[in-house]
């Protein structure tokens, strides 16, 4: 069983598997409790990857997977992403797999890269700058980022202010200015080949980013992380216009719930021919479903 495109209301670009099949959490508490108060979370336990695909399969929509790979910022152990793959692939009909892997891991993160997508049916790659704690156009990547370009996967990366560590003293470690828009713009030059995809709106960078998204074909942006309702005006203008055929629908599940979210956008101005390009066309061009 694959995605049927036509049962399905939109695809969510954008959800974090946050506990392992084992109750593992790969964030410190301190770091987890900030994210829960910065998103006023209601206190429910994350939901297992199982749980995903069932709430997903209740509301006809399907989404893509993934948890951040930060051990070597953090020190706490990942979630495996081999067993993220082997859960989505009990549930293909809605779950799309990505893997996370830490920059810092070197050549052993660029064997797990091509392992992954060789063997184990992972669709794409997250990243998370700050949390990871290194700049997007930092060598150290590079590698990795020519794995990526020649397995013809996507490659999503955080840009923007981050709910994690955020109203902690320093903000728990968590640097912002590694996930500005602009150090993705070397890495789109440097590797054309890979198809980026810029997470949230980006605040403080949303200019910064629609820019990008403007300039280089292999660039598109989700928008996930916050309510359509607090959208800036020039996202909607531009997702409208200029950049409509490079925005994807993402919620940021668990954080913010995919029905919530698309209420929210049904409220802002956006064209009828545009509206299935976001939630559904463009992310099933970018992942290979069409």
């Amino acid at each position: 069983m694959t995605i049927d495109l036509d049962a399905i209301v939109a695809i969510d670009i954008h959800a974090h598997v946050q506990v392992s099949n084992d109750g593992h959490r790969a964030l410190s508490n301190e770091l987890i409790e900030a994210s829960a108060k910065y998103f006023k979370a209601d206190g429910n336990p994350p939901p297992t990857i199982d749980e995903i695909a069932s709430y997903y399969r209740s509301i006809n929509m399907a989404v893509v997977i993934f948890t951040v790979d930060a051990e070597n910022a953090t020190g706490v152990p990942r979630i495996s992403n081999i067993e993220i793959a082997e859960n989505c692939a009990k549930h293909p009909d809605v779950l799309i797999p990505f893997a996370s892997i830490d920059p810092w891991k070197g050549k052993a993160g660029v064997h797990e890269a091509i392992e992954l997508v060789t063997n184990h049916g992972i669709k794409g790659f997250k990243f998370h700058p700050s949390v990871q704690g290194f700049a997007p156009n930092d060598r150290i990547a590079y590698e990795l980022y020519e794995a990526i370009e020649e397995l013809r996967v996507p490659a999503l990366f955080h840009t923007g202010q981050t709910g994690i560590g955020a109203g902690l003293p320093g903000g728990g470690g968590i640097r912002l200015s590694y996930s500005n828009p602009m150090l993705i713009d070397d890495v789109a030059v440097d590797f054309p080949g890979i198809t980026i995809i810029l997470a949230h709106p980006s605040f403080p960078w949303q200019d910064e980013a629609l820019s990008i998204a403007t300039h280089k074909a292999n660039v598109f942006i989700d928008l996930s992380g916050w309510s359509p309702k607090y959208f800036p005006p020039q996202l909607v203008h531009y997702a409208n216009t200029l950049i409509q055929d490079k925005v994807l629908f993402g919620s940021d599940f668990p954080f913010i719930d995919p029905n919530n979210w698309i209420d929210a956008f049904d409220q802002l101005e956006i064209k009828p021919e545009v509206r299935p390009k976001i939630l559904k066309a463009n992310a099933a061009r970018v992942l290979g479903l069409s």
